[in-house]
C-alpha cells in the first residue's frame, strides 16, 4: 500500500503564503522605482497626477524623448554620426510620441496611421505630406526590418540639403529632419503645459502613461 501524503502543517502553510505575498509586494514596490525618465520614477509620476502636476510631468516627457532619442544621436564634438541611424531613432520616437498624443497604450496595428498622422499635423514637416505612405514603407520600414531604405529613397547629412527633396530625388536631411522632430516635442510638451487637465490632450497622455507604468511591473 502507498503511504498517504503527509498533511500540511497550517503554520507552515502559512508562512510559505505570506512569503509569497511579501515577494509579490516586494516586486511592486520594486516596480514603482523604475525610472520614466531621469529624475522621474513610476512613484513619482504617480504623486504628479494625483496632485495635477502638469508642469512636473510635462517636462519629464521633455527629459525621456530627449536623452532616449535626441541626445544619443546628436552630433557633438568627438562625435560622429550617421543619417541612418539618426532617422531610424526617429521613426521610433515618432510612434512613440503619436502613442502619448492619440492615447494609445501601444501602437500595434497602428503604426502607419501614427506616420501619416504625425506628418499631416505638424507644419514644421509640410514637405512630407503626400508623401506619408512611402516614408512609413520606405524609410520606417525599410530601416526596421532591412536596415535601409527603399525604393530609391536616400539620406543625407549635408548642410546644404532640404529636409526632404521629392522625386526623382527623394533625399531626407537626417540632421534637420532630427532637429524639426525636437521643435515638435517641445510644442508638444509646452502644450500640455498649457491644456486643462481634464482635456482630450491631457487624458490621451494620462492613458499611454497608465499602460506604461503597467509594463514596468513583471
Amino acid at each position: 500500500m502507498e503511504a498517504e501524503d503527509e498533511p500540511v502543517k497550517p503554520r507552515l502553510f502559512y508562512r510559505a503564503l505570506v512569503s509569497k505575498v511579501v515577494n509579490v509586494k516586494a516586486l511592486c514596490n520594486d516596480a514603482r522605482q523604475t525610472k520614466l525618465a531621469s529624475n522621474f520614477t513610476f512613484a513619482q509620476y504617480e504623486t504628479a497626477r494625483d496632485t495635477q502636476d502638469k508642469g512636473t510631468i510635462a517636462e519629464a516627457l521633455r527629459r525621456r524623448f530627449t536623452e532616449r532619442y535626441i541626445d544619443p544621436v546628436t552630433s557633438g564634438k568627438g562625435k560622429r554620426m550617421h543619417g541612418f541611424t539618426m532617422m531610424a531613432v526617429s521613426c521610433l520616437m515618432i510612434e512613440s510620441l503619436e502613442s502619448f498624443c492619440q492615447g494609445w497604450e501601444n501602437s500595434n496595428g497602428r503604426s502607419k496611421r501614427a506616420f501619416c498622422h504625425f506628418f499631416d499635423s505638424h507644419s514644421q514637416f509640410d514637405s512630407f505630406r503626400g508623401h506619408s505612405a512611402q516614408f512609413y514603407k520606405n524609410v520606417r520600414c525599410g530601416i526596421l526590418h532591412q536596415a535601409e531604405t527603399t525604393g530609391g529613397w536616400k539620406i543625407t547629412r549635408e548642410k546644404t540639403a532640404p529636409l526632404f527633396a521629392p522625386a526623382p530625388s527623394l533625399t531626407i536631411n537626417a540632421t534637420l529632419f532630427l532637429q524639426h522632430l525636437r521643435a515638435v516635442l517641445n510644442g508638444f510638451c509646452d502644450g500640455l503645459k498649457g491644456a486643462d487637465w481634464n482635456s482630450t490632450e491631457w487624458s490621451n497622455v494620462r492613458t499611454k502613461m497608465k499602460a506604461l507604468c503597467k509594463n514596468c511591473r513583471p
